[in-house]
C-alpha cells in the first residue's frame, strides 16, 4: 500500500483557483461588463490571492476568500479609476476613458440578464451593485457576502434591501410591459 502524500501549499493553490475560477470570472464578469476585463480582474485577484497565500487559513472556506479578493480588487480599480477622473476634471480635461460607467456597462453583454435589467444593475452606486451581484446573483449567503466585504451582515443587509428597491424602482415599468408584475386592480 503506497502512502498518500500531502498537498504541498503551492498545489493546495492552484486546485483552489482552478476549483473556484469559473465562478471568480462570472463573478469578474457581471461587475465589469466585459469579458475581457472580466479576465484582467480575474488575473489581478489570482496574482493578489498568490502574493497573500501565506495568510489563508487551510480548512476555512477558499471560495470566500478568492471571492473577497476579487471584490477588493475590482473596488480598489474602481476607486483609483474615481481618482485619476477627478484628477482629470480639476485640471479642466476629461477621461478619456470611464470604464464603470452605467452606459459602458448597459451597452455591454450580459450573461442571462436583459439590456435592461443589466442597465438599472450598472446604474447602481459599486457597493450596491456588489451586494447585489453577490447575494442574488452569486448565490452567497449574507454571512458569505459580509465577509467577503468586511461590513457587518446588517450593512449587507441594508445595501441589499436598499438596491433592490432601486431596481424596482427603475424596472417597474418593464416588469409590468414584460408581464412580470402583473397589474393592480385599481389600474385595471
Amino acid at each position: 500500500m503506497e502512502p498518500v502524500l500531502a498537498l504541498q501549499s503551492d498545489d493546495v493553490f492552484e486546485v483552489a483557483v482552478a476549483r473556484y475560477s469559473p465562478v471568480l470570472h462570472e463573478a469578474a464578469r457581471r461587475l465589469t461588463g466585459s469579458a475581457d476585463e472580466a479576465a484582467d480582474l480575474v488575473q489581478d485577484a489570482v496574482m493578489r490571492a498568490w502574493t497573500f497565500w501565506d495568510r489563508f487559513e487551510p480548512g476555512s472556506n477558499a471560495r470566500a476568500w478568492l471571492h473577497r479578493i476579487l471584490m477588493n480588487t475590482f473596488i480598489n480599480a474602481y476607486r483609483k479609476q474615481r481618482r485619476e477622473r477627478d484628477l482629470f476634471r480639476a485640471a479642466g480635461e476629461e477621461s478619456r476613458r470611464d470604464a464603470y460607467s452605467a452606459a459602458d456597462l448597459a451597452s455591454s453583454e450580459r450573461d442571462g440578464l436583459s439590456d435592461e435589467v443589466g442597465a438599472a444593475l450598472a446604474a447602481l452606486p459599486t457597493e450596491f451593485r456588489a451586494v447585489v451581484e453577490l447575494v442574488d446573483l452569486g448565490d452567497l449567503s449574507y454571512r458569505e457576502v459580509a465577509s467577503q466585504l468586511g461590513c457587518p451582515i446588517g450593512t449587507v443587509m441594508s445595501r441589499l434591501h436598499r438596491a433592490r428597491k432601486q431596481l424596482q424602482e427603475s424596472l417597474g415599468e418593464y416588469a409590468r410591459d414584460g408581464g412580470f408584475l402583473s397589474m393592480p386592480a385599481a389600474a385595471a
